[in-house]
């Protein structure tokens, strides 16, 4: 089963696409924007769960790095 929370690799632009059982939630370009989006899903814990791999899969890039790739 895979996470239900992705984090996409950073854009060339900076910052990284989010999506939250497969729709888009916006752009993140720092933690705070991320969890932003998760609390706007309903997630009130979202800093608890930011490096829980049941919750959050980090693709292309290493965990809470928002620079352009």
């Amino acid at each position: 089963m895979s996470a239900p929370i992705v984090v996409h690799r950073p854009s060339s632009a900076g910052g990284r696409a989010v999506t939250i059982n497969g729709a888009i939630a916006g752009l993140a370009r720092d933690d705070r924007d991320l969890v932003e989006f998760l609390r706007r899903a309903g997630l009130d814990d979202a800093w608890d769960i930011l490096d829980n791999p049941n919750w959050i899969e980090w693709r292309g890039g290493r965990a809470h790095e928002y620079e352009a790739a």
